[in-house]
């Protein structure tokens, strides 16, 4: 196989961006699309030029793969149809709204033998990708996302709508099982939860102290690290890392460093360096679209599985409980 011919489901907002994308991966062929609202596909039909199908069987008969950019509620049934169908899915984030349904699906599709990828877009940020030369272990981790008010996304909690990225990031860095959670959260302007703070403590002694918010005035996309001799900080939205280090002084003629002075008493002091990573420039939705095209061609483990959509689901679900708890006492 040298191409991967790829199918669309919901071509809305976001699903239309799949569409665009999908459309520039050479290794990919875009089939067609559906949308249960006609009119909305064939809009994109026609921008882009490919073919609607009537109903989801027909698309799923006819592809290797699926994208799935539909409502939370209604990925069970589309994903676990698709995968009966001999269909590899990648699915947007949230991979599904119970954690039963996750379990389930993650199961068939190892069953099936098929990929399962879940849309945690981050993990593919030219922020994060920078810092792949370096050993991260972080002890300490701060992470603020914050939006302004979009009534599409409310249908959710804040915790899956937005803090789910987070939660997946701190998931893949720590690498440790969450043995505590702690959380606080409001609805404001819907019916779900529009702000919230959880700390998520590890079985390694690990804290990460989570905020989200889509009720700012500002947008903020920040996460901040601290492990045993550096700093580092992250900025989602520009796709900047900076790196505070400690190191042996005679390290520091080396060209790419900026010292900022010494820090520790005796034979211990150490010199604090300052690097910004080189940052690549970079699509996140069509490098993490064309992973998922290049794992189903070489065999290869999708960056998010189906299992990390469900490790991410599983914390975000504690974190609502934790809320709803502190509410009834």
């Amino acid at each position: 196989m040298n191409k991967v011919k790829v199918g669309v489901i919901g071509t809305g907002h976001l699903g239309k961006f799949h569409v665009k994308l999908l459309n520039e991966i050479g290794n990919c062929d875009l089939v067609g699309i559906y949308d249960s609202d006609l009119k909305k596909a064939e809009s994109v039909s026609k921008e882009y030029g490919v073919k609607v199908y009537a109903d989801i069987e027909s698309l799923l008969r006819n592809i290797d793969a699926v994208s799935i950019v539909t409502t939370t509620s209604s990925h069970f049934e589309i994903v676990k149809n698709s995968l009966n169908y001999g269909v590899h899915v990648f699915v947007e984030k949230p991979i599904t709204a119970e954690i039963w349904q996750a379990e389930e699906i993650v199961k068939l599709a190892k069953d099936k033998g098929k990929k399962l990828q879940v849309g945690h877009i981050e993990r593919f940020n030219p922020a994060l990708i920078s810092l792949e030369k370096y050993k991260l272990d972080p002890k300490f981790i701060q992470t603020d996302r914050l939006s302004q008010f979009n009534p599409r996304g409310t249908d959710v909690a804040v915790i899956h709508d937005l803090m789910i990225h987070d939660i997946d990031i701190i998931l893949s860095l720590v690498k440790s099982e969450v043995t505590d959670v702690r959380a606080s959260g409001v609805a404001v302007v819907s019916d779900n939860l529009d702000i919230a703070n959880a700390r998520l403590e590890f079985e390694n002694g690990a804290v990460a102290n989570v905020t989200a918010s889509r009720i700012s005035q500002k947008k903020m996309r920040k996460m901040r690290m601290f492990q045993r001799d550096a700093y580092i900080s992250l900025d989602f939205t520009t796709g900047v890392s900076e790196v505070y280090r400690l190191v042996s002084p005679d390290t520091t003629n080396l060209e790419h460093f900026m010292t900022f002075g010494m820090m520790g008493i005796g034979e211990n002091k150490k010199a604090v360096i300052y690097e910004q990573p080189e940052q690549k420039e970079i699509n996140a939705l069509k490098y993490e679209l064309q992973s998922f095209v290049d794992v189903i061609l070489n065999n290869e483990r999708p960056i998010v599985s189906g299992s990390d959509g469900l490790k991410a689901l599983k914390v975000a679900e504690l974190i609502i409980n934790k809320i709803e708890e502190s509410k009834s006492i």
